[in-house]
């Protein structure tokens, strides 16, 4: 008796449990589905490193850099429904440990449709490493240049601002990704470390390109990046610097932080406020 007593009770637990998984497909299933108004943009709380999760309004997908270690993971397992392994483009700024140390995790743990790297090698063994794991998926690659432009098909685009040539040879900070996501009116512009010098090709190429609304800081708020002129020709609401706590570099510096106040950006930080989201329908911006 107690043994069809207890087979009734697994039996109950089981249907119990397959219910539970369908309807958590089912619902994974609707959200990937279902699109909504609004681009999202992370700035993902990874310590002294970078890190940027974007999610279109058709829930397409992109991971610009993957800051300094695993810690990544946990980050996009915050923000991705149960079951979404999935992430449609994934760009490295420049191939420094701080912006890649995470990624090859991801792309093991993910599919990856697309990788994006500006084309400069870096001499640490993580930058092998992450070629190994794409090379092993298949992965297609490509090398960013300026005038390439990504559009998800939903209002939202990535226009990649620099580089602008080969950089091959080049140090790895000047050779970063810049790139601007724009959704409506409203735009994004993401800087990786490019230093000062390159900050003032862009403003001789193309100032009016630079305008945007939220500015993602180069190089962790360091005062080799964000000149006044580039910072004027920005002119952004909001200045976001993801750094992280008491690190050596003494990042945000001062003076950073005082031109970012002169040109009337308000400061956010990943040292202060953990994971930075931002939600826009094209026409309004929210600081969540």
């Amino acid at each position: 008796m107690k043994y069809h007593k207890l087979l009734r009770q697994r039996w109950r637990e089981s249907i119990l449990t397959a219910l539970l998984v369908g309807n958590i497909c089912v619902w994974t299933a609707f959200w990937q589905e279902t699109p909504t108004n609004l681009l999202k943009v992370y700035f993902l709380d990874i310590g002294q490193g970078d890190s940027v999760f974007i999610e279109t309004p058709t829930h397409k997908q992109l991971l610009l850099d993957g800051g300094p270690n695993k810690k990544v993971l946990a980050e996009l397992g915050k923000i991705l429904p149960f079951g979404d392994k999935t992430i449609d483009v994934m760009i490295e700024s420049h191939p420094d440990k701080d912006h890649i140390g995470g990624l090859p995790e991801v792309v093991s743990r993910y599919d990856v449709g697309l990788f994006i790297e500006p084309g400069v090698e870096s001499e640490n063994s993580i930058d092998d490493e992450l070629h190994a794991r794409l090379e092993a998926k298949n992965i297609p690659q490509i090398v960013a240049r300026s005038g390439m432009v990504i559009n998800f098909g939903d209002g939202v685009k990535l226009e990649i601002l620099f580089p602008n040539q080969d950089v091959s040879r080049w140090e790895t900070n000047d050779a970063s990704i810049v790139a601007k996501l724009e959704y409506g009116e409203k735009s994004f512009l993401l800087t990786g470390d490019s230093p000062i010098k390159v900050e003032n090709t862009m403003i001789y190429l193309n100032k009016q390109i630079l305008d945007a609304d939220v500015l993602k800081v180069g190089h962790h708020g360091s005062r080799t990046s964000t000149s006044l002129s580039f910072a004027e020709a920005v002119s952004p609401d909001y200045a976001v610097i993801s750094a992280g706590k008491d690190n050596t570099y003494g990042h945000p510096h001062k003076e950073v932080l005082d031109i970012l106040s002169q040109v009337g950006a308000q400061v956010v930080s990943t040292l202060g406020k953990g994971i930075i989201k931002f939600e826009t329908d094209g026409k309004n911006l929210k600081l969540k």
